[in-house]
């Protein structure tokens, strides 16, 4: 091995004897681990365990040292209700992650919870349990990977250059998400995907017949993935040998490893065994089968010593990499410090507009704009649309696509798969290293639900961008007219959601989302053009609202909020209401969620409370908006399902006018005022 190219050796031999035993201390810890918890899913880890073993002991590279080493191999358990099994493994390992910590399985602020959560437990590369999800994060780890080499390797240096290891059951096979996810995985051509399909044939119900007569092996091979069959779930050389051949391989590869679900439990290849504790004789007997007879939670020291000896070859590799990085840092100092700088931290040089008098722009194309000087400045700034980049205005111009050929490329091709690209988009953050972004109609974010709130509970900087924001898509009618999407979005924790009104505030926007690091981020962008408007520049965007039209007084009469594409109808309206002795101010509210984050001052510097009189204005579901306009005021939305038509027609049928918007303050002002005279 020379001093910079890493060779990716095997790991020594031990004895089949000494590793049958390390393989039932993963079961029976599990198995203690769901017992004490009288809570848990015991049938995958008995079964599983041999080739978790197989994978984290004898091809895994990592060190628990260094949970989060940027050129570790990573491990997704996409069946995460297996989560025993993997809190075993990293106990045994030397994760951090003690007895003590195990007898807490599944307990309030425990180390070990239900399902796997990333950077809650060490050695948990993602969290999983939603079924399908966690295959998707995997492959965009992969891909991440591929793009990351192509960026950063050089002659005699590869930075990146590890596997991304998965185990799924048949329920993950099931969910349409890893239909999608494999196609992509296989046309992408992620040779350094490597899944391992724990085939029991039981699911939660019953039998998997009763369900699916699907030929895994058929769709493997149809998505060009390489497929292998191991028979016996409890052969490790078998197991060794196909994951040995599937490193070998120039495309992803799946090895379907027939298993009996609870193997050794009198519960074993049923249902009965899939998903609660199966009580202290049950375990007895099972301990009986596997002649264990250690005590719960007690380990032999000689099986802590061969899973210690593991870690020598493991170490060897970690350093021989340091080394490596070492003179790597010497060879190529801009390349090395980008990696150690927080690489999901956007640049944005500055932008600027080209304006005139009745400009008007689409807050899509100015996005656009943007997000082409963003990838100019930086490299690892990369996603896609779901067949959508022309009409979202997402494809960054005069970069390249990402290929098997072109992996530097920074434009994704993801076909019609909205739910696998989010899901995807978490993998790449989660990898780390790059800022990717997924985008289509705003109306298909519903395909994509499950993963943007996988995003939030993982705080992954995850970028969501949707277009076709509103009624103004017109013609489509009320299939692709967002009603309900805005507030369903707004609802998740610890996520945000911004819709800019024009394009000073999308240019706000970006350079706020730029800066964000700990939670994902939404940006809503119109179809139509809209005007730009002198009063939203330099915004306060980062403060989730702001008052963009002051009133003449320093009490206003009353307040007029908006969001998006209607701020300017609000504008409208507020000169229209000053000439009819009403006085009120215009908030412009791109992002609720940022908003509830400022302080109690703040917001009442906004949003006086003394003031009754308030209309929202946007083109949505009213429903909480009443939090801003309170019991006196107004709500102009949209609470039924849209229309086809001409978007101005459609707009104008829904109220959606600076006539109606003056009506209805009117209306709210005169109301208050009989019922408080009265």
């Amino acid at each position: 091995m020379s001093g910079t190219q890493l060779e990716n050796k095997s790991f020594r031999d031990t004895s089949h004897q000494d590793e049958e035993k390390a393989v039932n201390a993963i079961r029976f810890l599990s198995l203690d681990m769901i017992q004490k918890a009288n809570s848990g899913h015991p049938g995958l880890p008995l079964d599983a365990a041999p080739m978790a073993y197989t994978v984290w002991q004898k091809f895994m590279h990592f060190n628990p040292e260094d949970p989060y080493w940027i050129n570790r191999d990573r491990f997704v358990l996409s069946a995460g209700h297996g989560s025993a099994m993997l809190y075993s493994l990293l106990h045994l390992n030397g994760f951090g992650v003690g007895i003590n910590d195990l007898k807490r399985f599944r307990q309030l602020d425990s180390l070990t919870p239900g399902h796997p959560e990333w950077q809650h437990t060490p050695g948990v590369d993602a969290t999983t349990g939603p079924l399908g999800q966690g295959l998707a994060m995997a492959v965009g780890m992969a891909m991440a990977e591929k793009h990351l080499s192509a960026g950063y390797n050089r002659p005699g240096f590869n930075i990146f250059d590890h596997e991304t290891y998965v185990i799924v059951g048949d329920g993950d096979l099931m969910e349409g998400i890893s239909q999608e996810a494999m196609a992509i995985a296989g046309e992408k051509k992620l040779n350094k995907l490597i899944v391992l399909f724990d085939s029991n044939d039981v699911s939660l119900d019953g039998p998997l017949g009763l369900s699916t007569n699907e030929k895994i092996r058929h769709r493997a091979l149809g998505d060009g993935w390489d497929y292998q069959l191991v028979s016996d779930g409890n052969n490790l050389m078998d197991i060794n040998e196909a994951i040995d051949t599937a490193k070998r391989s120039d495309s992803p590869s799946l090895i379907e490893i027939k298993t009996v679900i609870g193997y050794g439990t009198p519960l074993q290849g049923t249902n009965q065994v899939h998903g609660a504790a199966i009580g202290l004789e049950n375990v007895a007997k099972t301990r009986d089968f596997y002649h264990w007879q250690y005590e719960p939670f007690e380990i032999p020291s000689d099986v802590y010593d061969l899973f210690n000896s593991s870690h020598e070859d493991k170490d060897d590799y970690y350093q021989s990499w340091q080394r490596s990085f070492e003179l790597y840092e010497k060879a190529f100092p801009k390349l090395a410090k980008q990696l150690k700088d927080d690489s999901q931290v956007l640049k944005i040089k500055s932008f600027h507009l080209k304006e005139s008098d009745n400009q008007e722009l689409a807050t899509r194309v100015a996005s656009s704009e943007i997000m082409d000087t963003i990838a100019d400045e930086n490299p690892t700034f990369w996603g896609g649309s779901a067949d959508l980049s022309s009409s979202n205005k997402t494809y960054l111009k005069g970069k390249f696509n990402f290929t098997d050929l072109t992996p530097y490329g920074q434009n994704v091709f993801y076909g019609v798969r909205e739910f696998a690209m989010a899901a995807i988009t978490n993998g790449i953050l989660l990898h780390g290293g790059s800022r990717a972004f997924a985008s289509t109609f705003f109306v298909f974010s519903d395909y994509m639900k499950p993963a943007i709130r996988l995003a939030a509970l993982q705080k992954l900087p995850s970028i969501f961008i949707f277009s076709h924001d509103s009624l103004a898509v017109g013609e489509d009618g009320p299939t692709h007219e967002p009603i309900e999407q805005l507030a369903a979005l707004r609802s998740i924790p610890a996520f945000d959601l911004y819709r800019p009104a024009d394009a000073h505030e999308t240019l706000a926007v970006w350079q706020t989302v730029a800066k964000i690091t700990d939670h994902p981020v939404t940006i809503v962008t119109s179809r139509q053009k809209l005007p730009i408007l002198k009063q939203t520049k330099n915004s306060p965007v980062d403060k989730g609202a702001y008052i963009v039209s002051p009133s003449q007084k320093n009490i206003p009469d009353g307040i007029l909020i908006a969001s998006g594409s209607e701020l300017h109808l609000a504008i409208e309206a507020q000169a229209e209401l000053s000439k009819q002795k009403l006085d009120v101010s215009v908030v412009s509210m791109p992002s609720m969620n940022a908003f509830e984050r400022q302080s109690e001052d703040y917001k009442e510097s906004i949003l006086p409370k003394k003031i009754f009189n308030r209309v929202s204005i946007e083109m949505g579901s009213t429903f909480g908006w009443a939090r801003y306009t309170g019991l006196f005021g107004a709500n102009i939305g949209v609470d039924r399902f849209g229309k086809s038509g001409k978007a101005d027609d459609v707009m104008k049928d829904y109220g959606f006018t600076t006539e109606n918007i003056v009506s209805v303050m009117k209306e709210v002002a005169k109301q208050n005022a009989e019922l408080f005279i009265n």
